[in-house]
């Protein structure tokens, strides 16, 4: 249940179109619901200002599909992360409006279309076509939590000048989200260029030496561009929840 939803209730119960025991019913499992293999964070619109999402990555379809069905019956939109298309199809034949983003491995349910929270665009920028899975994950995510989003993919630092190209672009954008594997230098070089919050993603793309993102992320944490701040390897998620925050500001 988001704010809206909440005030309209209200609303109703005293303009007298709603009884206070429907009311109650349907606050009957507010804040959260027990789902047996999950506590279902109906509350978590109202602390955050976004719902609770799904971490697909180790749940049964089952219980993607339990918890999805939970939050359809309140009307919350929903969005799953890091689920394979295999899971992703079980559920959509349980829910056929289902969208499953492919390169993102997220799959969306929209009950009614995201509310335009975000004051600009958020600029998401992969270094290379590697890192689009993680790049991808990102724009999903932001475009569900009521953003603008565009992006720019393949612009590492191995020819900067396909990055330069496209610096009016970089200078629109409110926030910024800078995804590389590697040695992660293309978010200082991103950070250096303009004026705006930068979040820079680590991917665990790269050779032997990249240690899986350990490369990228310590490259990233020592920036030397003011104003970078970082998230977890590979989590373009939790980027975007954050831009999304620092977008409605």
């Amino acid at each position: 249940m988001n704010l809206e939803k909440l005030k309209e209730m209200l609303n109703s119960v005293r303009q007298g179109g709603l009884s206070i025991d429907d009311a109650v019913q349907q606050l009957r499992h507010f804040p959260h619901q027990d789902i047996g293999c999950a506590q279902v964070d109906h509350h978590r619109h109202l602390r955050q200002g976004m719902p609770e999402m799904i971490f697909g990555e180790g749940k049964t379809a089952e219980q993607v599909i339990a918890i999805t069905a939970a939050m359809s019956e309140r009307g919350s939109n929903v969005l799953v992360t890091r689920l394979d298309k295999g899971k992703a199809d079980q559920v959509i034949s349980v829910f056929p409006s289902a969208i499953y983003h492919h390169d993102a491995r997220c799959l969306t349910l929209e009950h009614q279309s995201p509310k335009q929270l975000g004051k600009g665009t958020v600029l998401i920028v992969s270094a290379g076509t590697s890192d689009i899975p993680v790049a991808a994950e990102a724009l999903v995510t932001a475009r569900f939590l009521g953003n603008q989003v565009e992006q720019i993919y393949d612009v590492g630092v191995a020819g900067i000048h396909r990055l330069l190209a496209r610096s009016e672009q970089l200078a629109a954008a409110a926030v910024i989200i800078v995804v590389a594997g590697m040695e992660g230098a293309l978010p200082s070089v991103v950070g250096g260029l303009v004026d705006k919050p930068v979040i820079a993603v680590p991917t665990s793309v790269g050779y032997g030496a990249s240690f899986g993102g350990i490369a990228a992320l310590l490259g990233m944490l020592n920036s030397c561009a003011s104003g970078v701040t970082v998230v977890n390897i590979d989590n373009g998620f939790g980027a975007a929840c954050a831009a999304s925050l620092m977008n409605r500001m």
